[in-house]
């Protein structure tokens, strides 16, 4: 009777504690992503304009312009 409980119990766990995992995997941040937090002390405007360049916050056109007016300086 005791051990039939135990399986009943680890049906229900296991499949829960699966999904919670599941869940987790897929809505988590990366580790090596780059966020405020964990942002190397070497990051240079530079390296933020290609960022925003290479997620399509800023057009081509944005870019060129501002990487320009970084350079000259």
């Amino acid at each position: 009777m005791l051990l039939g409980s135990l399986w009943m119990v680890l049906i229900l766990v296991v499949p829960l504690l699966l999904l919670f995992a599941l869940l987790k995997y897929l809505f988590s941040k990366p580790r090596d992503a780059i966020t405020p937090e964990n942002k190397p002390e070497k990051y240079s405007p530079l390296d933020t304009l290609k960022d925003a360049y290479a997620r399509g916050d800023i057009s081509r056109e944005d870019y060129l312009q501002k990487r320009d007016d970084l350079l000259e300086k």
